[in-house]
């Protein structure tokens, strides 16, 4: 095996570590955010709303990766629940946008405190060095993800 060959392989064996480290993370600090017993996909939507504002149901599937119809259901189950609500689009009266409500908004904030708290008690067991490098290699990762999502200026 070449020296080329190796560092691949080595570095494909980090990479798959990290993988499996942020997974755990994830997993761990999206259980321990209960509040309004909302599933994944929902939490995602939620979230969503509440730092982009109003969405029409179009756009709301194609973010989050999911079909129309999945969306759909989702709003409608989400609306029933008083978390999120239907208004027509100003700007184009064919159009729906859907809005997060004061109810959901309150929930999405007791979740992110939960999530806050599971992340904070973890970091909190980290060394002062390790806990100095996940804060920085987090933030760098965070601003990387939104470097991308940025629209291309040209």
């Amino acid at each position: 095996m070449d020296m080329s060959t190796a560092h691949s392989e080595k570095s494909h064996g980090a990479t798959e570590d990290l993988v499996v480290a942020v997974e755990q993370v994830l997993r761990h600090v999206r259980q321990s955010a209960t509040a309004g017993g909302l599933g994944i996909a929902a939490s995602a939507l939620l979230g969503r709303l509440s730092r982009e504002g109003p969405l029409r149901l179009t756009e709301l599937a194609r973010a989050e990766g999911i079909s129309q119809p999945n969306a759909t259901q989702l709003v409608t189950r989400m609306e029933r629940a008083g978390l999120v609500r239907r208004t027509a689009d100003r700007s184009d009266g064919r159009g729906v946008l859907v809005t997060v409500t004061e109810t959901g908004l309150d929930v999405f904030a007791r979740r992110r405190a939960e999530r806050a708290r599971a992340l904070g008690e973890l970091m909190a067991e980290l060394s002062e060095p390790e806990r100095r490098a996940t804060e920085l290699a987090l933030s760098a990762l965070a601003r990387v993800i939104r470097e991308r999502q940025q629209p291309e200026r040209g």
